[in-house]
């Protein structure tokens, strides 16, 4: 039990290590794209308030603990077998630059691996559908129209002013609002693995009230932080570059938008998606400003990667715990963790860099340093 407990809480780490590096573009794609912000100043920047953020509120992290799946469903198996479900859903999708939910990814895995315990009693469908789904489309819905009304009130105030002066400016609010984006990126996400590691401790020792220890809330800001600053660059470039050609004036409309949503969400413990929001109120300033410039292709993909999340992540997490099942199957499920994660990971390039070379363009330091964006 114990031997099971620390391979789940250290799998837990490392699931909150690929939410900071896939999902740093939500909080410093705009920012980058539009230049307002150097791209390792802004990495550096948006890890140290994920951090922060993350000491902020614990109510998503009590909803992701015990408001999808009932409590008598929960072993350490099922929570093993969903965080590697959401691990190599996260990896999978950040190998192909798209941006998905890292949460329905933990809350899907979860959810997959309980299914495949004791069937489909083992979900709160109720809590389900007011936690997690109904706010899932509302936010990203607020996001778009929020986004836009802000875009159309940017243009009002600035008609008369040049095109340059304007840009320069919101080019510095900017800073502003990806700052907020990024705190509130880690009130929001870091809490689910803090949620998902409470979780873990309680089902190891049973009889104790729900918890979240002070260690596991360092500890997931902290694994976060350094997942931010290693940076999903593939995905900024998807947010940043191709949904549409991001001026600052949009990308301080999006993030301030963003930003409001994650914070109120939050509040009231919603685990919902960053990525989602983020990606509706870009789509929602850049309508605003010239609908004719958007690529309705990538935001179709991003739509089609958003709906297979929590199915295919359920999925994964359900093959798991089935194979946690046979004879030395927690052995071999920390063993494929590894081997795909691996292999996403070392694919991109090993055809033209050794291993070594790999990590190195895993930081920032030079992912930006040839050409900007160009991923």
């Amino acid at each position: 039990m114990q031997e099971l407990l620390i391979i789940t809480i250290i799998l837990a780490l490392f699931f909150d290590f690929t939410n900071g590096f896939h999902d740093t573009a939500n909080a410093i794609a705009t920012s980058v794209s539009t230049k307002a912000i150097p791209p390792k100043v802004a990495v550096f920047g948006a890890a140290c308030l994920n951090f922060l953020g993350a000491f902020v509120s614990l109510k998503v992290a009590t909803t992701v603990a015990k408001g999808v799946v009932n409590s008598q469903a929960i072993t350490l198996e099922v929570v093993l077998a969903g965080i590697v479900g959401a691990i190599i859903w996260n990896l999978f999708t950040w190998r192909i630059g798209m941006p998905t939910s890292s949460s329905h990814a933990l809350i899907g895995g979860v959810a997959g691996a309980a299914i495949m315990s004791v069937g489909l009693t083992a979900i709160n469908w109720q809590g389900l559908l007011d936690k997690v789904l109904i706010p899932s489309i509302v936010a990203p819905v607020l996001g778009l129209i929020i986004a836009g009304v802000i875009m159309l009130i940017i243009m009002l105030i600035t008609r008369k002013a040049t095109d340059d002066k304007s840009e320069n400016i919101f080019r510095r609010l900017q800073i502003i609002s990806a700052s907020f984006v990024a705190f509130t990126h880690g009130t929001n996400d870091a809490q689910k693995t803090m949620g998902i590691i409470a979780l873990a401790l309680l089902v190891a020792h049973p009889g104790q009230a729900f918890d979240v220890p002070l260690w596991v809330i360092i500890s997931s800001a902290l694994f976060m932080a350094m997942g931010t600053y290693i940076g999903g660059w593939r995905i900024i470039r998807t947010l940043g570059e191709r949904i549409v050609d991001l001026k600052p004036r949009q990308g301080f409309a999006a993030e301030t938008a963003t930003a409001s949503i994650l914070f109120t969400t939050a509040s009231m413990g919603f685990p919902v998606s960053t990525t989602h929001t983020i990606s509706s109120s870009i789509l929602g300033a850049g309508l605003a400003r010239r609908p004719g410039r958007v690529n309705w292709k990538i935001v179709r993909n991003i739509g089609v990667a958003w709906i297979f999340t929590l199915p295919c992540a359920a999925l994964v997490g359900a093959s798991m715990k089935a194979l946690d099942g046979v004879p030395g199957g927690h052995f071999m499920v920390l063993v494929m963790t590894m081997i795909i994660a691996g292999s996403i990971v070392l694919t991109r390039h090993w055809k033209r860099e050794s291993f070594v070379q790999v990590l190195v363009r895993l930081a920032p330091i030079d992912r930006f340093s040839r050409k900007s964006l160009k991923v």
